[in-house]
């Protein structure tokens, strides 16, 4: 069956910051120019913000610049910071240590990022984007040139064996002068542009984390808006990059996470339970008593900083937002960097549609990133994530240095090495006994998926492939103790065995899966590859 087709000037994929902010700049220099430029956005979730989830804390930075009024337009930015905490904990207690000066947070806000992104929306739509949720990505278009011309949805009612079913509807192709990629951290589609332009040639690789969230409500006498606490320390040894949030938001509202660098390097860790054990400390765990757990999620986060950003243009399009890489890890965040990403692709693209030029590489994108405030701020703490392989203390002691004495400066880059083969056999590694949950404070996976409202259409293609069916037996069983039991957050990955306890194979619950792109980065063999599943599916994260 042939695709129809629609034709737009700027394609942008996904919903996300980044995404919308190059929606409206684009569309403000419209209107400022008086020119039409037709925008489309496309977003895999099945409204905008059901798949977005952020800790988070945002810097206005960026949105004063594009929307100054956003406070009279009513901009869900509703609790300010107001308290900045920064601990060290033990198993038994815990240590104010100095808040860095990156982790200030005077000015900014303690915020649901899934509702800006709502909020956004509507600002983008008012401005003429067309937007479209419930339809995922899931092919990029290519001239005789080889040049981007825009993106294909993926088929709709394709069955589990691979064939239309009666309820087959083909994909729609959405062609356009300029196609902005802004699919989040790991884009399955921005993966397939690295390999055809090469363009993580000559950069570090990109290094990652995953971030587990909780939104709790809890006693309104324990509450506190604007409340923020950072920690590092317990339950993580000194070797293991990580550490949690918690974010008193408004309506008696908590939000809590757990962050671990993908970089770790024993199999046996297990980030879901490590977060839960976290809840359970004696300083920790007083604030969520009496309370009930509203909401759950999880994501990957791009934390690689600066000599992990790829080429970001290539023939027809350019990469923005946390599918390139902009987060500031010392800061611990990335929205506002995200923001002006888009905005600085949308001003280069515009004026390349104004000069009526068609999918060429829009050089002018990096350049103006280069001179922005957004590219001095990454170079500024380039060194702070990958002095982190040396372990905490060390790691302190150099960013302690690298902010106060060298204040960013340093006549030197420290590098990365790629997470996945930082793994160890599970041979030469400690075992790690985590308690039971108790159902009050700690939980298991299961319960915790039910709460992030994820469903797939279960009669469909799985959506987590295998380049080589033998290697999670032949290979992550035998070396690593099937590291991806552990590392997925959702439980998707099931080691099954017959009754007598042999013959084990690897069952993949795809119906659990919350996007957060964690097994197609620490898959210790990189055999596990993430394509996008019928549109609309996922988590539906609310407020998160």
């Amino acid at each position: 069956m042939e695709r129809e087709s629609m034709e737009y000037d700027v394609v942008i994929v996904g919903a996300g910051p980044s995404g919308l902010s190059a929606a409206i700049r684009l569309k403000q220099l419209a209107a400022a120019n008086d020119q039409e430029v037709n925008v489309c956005v496309i977003e895999k979730g099945s409204e905008v913000g059901a798949h977005i989830l952020s800790g988070a804390v945002v810097e206005p930075r960026a949105l004063n610049e594009l929307i100054p009024d956003w406070k009279e337009r009513g901009a869900p930015l509703n609790t300010p910071a107001t308290e900045d905490r920064f601990l060290f904990l033990t198993r038994e207690t815990s240590y104010k240590l100095p808040t860095p000066p990156s982790m200030n947070n005077h000015g900014n806000y303690i915020i649901s990022l899934g509702n800006l992104c709502r909020w956004l929306a509507t600002q983008a739509e008012e401005l003429g984007v067309e937007i479209y949720p419930g339809f995922a990505a899931a092919e990029v278009l290519y001239n005789d040139d080889d040049a981007v011309v825009g993106v294909a949805t993926g088929d709709m009612g394709v069955g589990r064996d691979g064939q239309p079913t009666d309820q087959f509807a083909p994909g729609m192709e959405l062609r356009a002068r300029y196609t902005l990629f802004a699919e989040g951290c790991r884009g399955s589609l921005t993966k397939t542009l690295f390999d055809r332009f090469n363009l993580r040639e000559g950069v570090d690789p990109q290094t990652y984390g995953i971030g587990i969230k909780e939104l709790w409500e809890i006693d309104p006498a324990k509450h506190q808006p604007g409340k923020i606490i950072h920690t590092v320390g317990w339950p993580l040894d000194a070797s293991t990059y990580g550490g949690s949030f918690l974010y008193h938001l408004e309506n008696n509202q908590v939000a809590v996470g757990f962050v671990i660098g993908l970089g770790y390097a024993n199999p046996h860790l297990y980030p879901f339970e490590e977060f839960q054990r976290f809840k359970t400390h004696p300083d920790i765990r007083p604030t969520f008593e009496g309370g009930r757990r509203i909401s759950y999620g999880a994501r990957a986060i791009s934390a690689g900083g600066i000599q992990s950003i790829p080429k970001l243009i290539f023939p027809g399009g350019a990469l923005i937002g946390d599918t390139a890489g902009f987060l500031n890890m010392p800061k611990i965040k990335g929205t506002h960097t995200a923001m002006k990403s888009g905005m600085i692709a949308a001003e280069a693209v515009f004026a390349a549609v104004k000069a009526e030029r068609s999918a060429d590489e829009v050089s002018e994108y990096p350049e103006q990133l280069r001179q922005s405030w957004l590219w001095q701020e990454l170079y500024q703490v380039r060194n702070i994530k990958p002095s982190f392989s040396w372990g905490l203390w060390a790691a302190m002691a150099y960013s302690a240095l690298d902010t106060y004495v060298l204040r960013g400066k340093a006549p030197w880059t420290l590098h990365h090495k790629p997470d996945h083969a930082k793994l160890k056999p599970a041979s030469e590694c400690a075992k790690i006994e985590y308690p039971k949950p108790d159902g009050k404070i700690s939980f298991d996976r299961l319960s915790s998926v039910f709460i992030s409202n994820t469903n797939h259409e279960e009669d469909q293609p799985c959506h987590l492939t295998l380049k080589d069916p033998t290697v999670p037996i032949r290979i992550n069983l035998a070396l690593y103790d099937a590291p991806e039991q552990r590392y997925c957050p959702a439980g998707v990955y099931e080691i099954v065995r017959d009754n007598d306890g042999n013959n084990p194979r690897l069952q993949i619950n795809a119906q659990n899966c919350v996007h957060c792109k964690t097994c197609d980065i620490k898959d210790p063999t990189q055999n596990i590859n993430w394509v996008t599943p019928q549109g609309g599916g996922g988590p539906n994260y609310p407020n998160m």
